[in-house]
C-alpha cells in the first residue's frame, strides 16, 4: 500500500506528463480537448506522421487526461507541433 505522498506523486507524474498526440479539431482555437478527440502516440515523429490536416487531425503536445467538473476527461493543449 502506498503512502498519501507516493499516491500524490504518482498522480502528478501520470497527469502532468506531456504526451504527443493527434487531435481532431475542426477549429484550432481551444486550449482543452475531450478525450474522444485525442489519440496519443509514443513519439513526436509518430504523431507528426499520423496527422492529416485535410481531415482536421493535427499533431500536438498535450497533458492529461483530467476530469472536468462535468465529468468529462479532458486533455490540455501545450503546443501544436506543426
Amino acid at each position: 500500500m502506498s503512502t498519501p505522498e507516493e499516491a500524490d506523486k504518482n498522480f502528478r507524474d501520470e497527469h502532468l506528463a506531456e504526451h504527443f498526440a493527434v487531435i481532431y479539431a475542426p477549429r484550432r482555437k481551444r486550449d482543452r480537448y475531450p478525450e474522444n478527440t485525442v489519440e496519443l502516440f509514443p513519439s513526436e515523429s509518430t504523431a507528426m506522421d499520423s496527422a492529416d490536416a485535410n481531415q482536421k487531425r493535427y499533431p500536438a503536445c498535450v497533458r492529461g487526461p483530467f476530469r472536468s467538473s462535468e465529468g468529462l476527461r479532458l486533455f490540455y493543449l501545450i503546443r501544436w507541433l506543426d
